[in-house]
């Protein structure tokens, strides 16, 4: 008789373990809320909302139309980099 049933619970063990796993997890999960309580978090800002807000925060006091040209910010940049096949300005 035991061949039987351990034949029978090796081919089912699937469908057995399964809603045992779950049960499992569905009560571990809920004892643990129950012993931590209700979760008291506040909602958390992400990197980029902080980012964006410090950079609202330093473009308060400036003017957004007065900006660098193209060719200003060319000036900042490394000769070696840059201006290496570019010819020499007269």
């Amino acid at each position: 008789m035991w061949p039987v049933v351990w034949t029978a619970v090796r081919t089912y063990a699937p469908y057995v373990t399964f809603p045992v796993a779950f049960v499992v997890g569905a009560v571990g999960y809920h004892l643990e809320w129950f012993v931590r309580g209700t979760p008291k978090m506040k909602e958390e800002t992400s990197i980029l909302e902080l980012r964006e807000e410090r950079k609202l925060q330093e473009q308060v006091g400036t003017d957004g139309t007065q900006v660098l040209s193209l060719k200003e910010k060319l000036e900042f940049t490394p000769r070696a980099a840059l201006n290496r096949n570019r010819p020499e300005k007269s």
